[in-house]
């Protein structure tokens, strides 16, 4: 099994910044995509921005220019810096990380979630 920690999440000013970060730990082979979701109140968990193994990313239309993912395999930790934050970004953010363990190639575990809250 897999453990993600996630931190960084708290309070911005609109236009500010803030770094997320998720840990991975247990038991696993290797770490196959790493990425991060977000669920604001009343809508479904959406996507936000992964990020292969070989460090291709993807990101959602509405944080592309203002966010960056990046992964650190030997900490076997993502990170989601966060810039120009606007209102609209707040929401819980998930980390999700999908594993090679001894159970399946790609197994996919989630983080317990990190609110976010942007203030105008």
């Amino acid at each position: 099994q897999v453990q993600l920690e996630e931190s960084g999440g708290g309070l911005a000013q609109a236009g500010g910044s803030l770094r997320l970060a998720c840990v991975a730990s247990g038991s696993f082979f290797t770490i196959n995509r790493m990425g991060w979701y977000r669920q604001a109140p009343g809508n479904q968990r959406e996507l936000v921005a992964r990020i292969n193994s070989g460090g291709a990313t993807e990101y959602a239309d509405s944080v592309k220019g203002r966010f960056t993912i990046s992964r650190d395999d030997a900490k076997n930790t993502v990170y989601l810096r966060m810039n120009s934050l606007k209102p609209e970004d707040t929401a819980i953010y998930y980390c999700n990380v999908e594993a090679h363990t001894i159970i399946a190639y790609a197994m996919s575990f989630w983080g317990k979630g990190t609110l976010v809250t942007v203030s105008s």
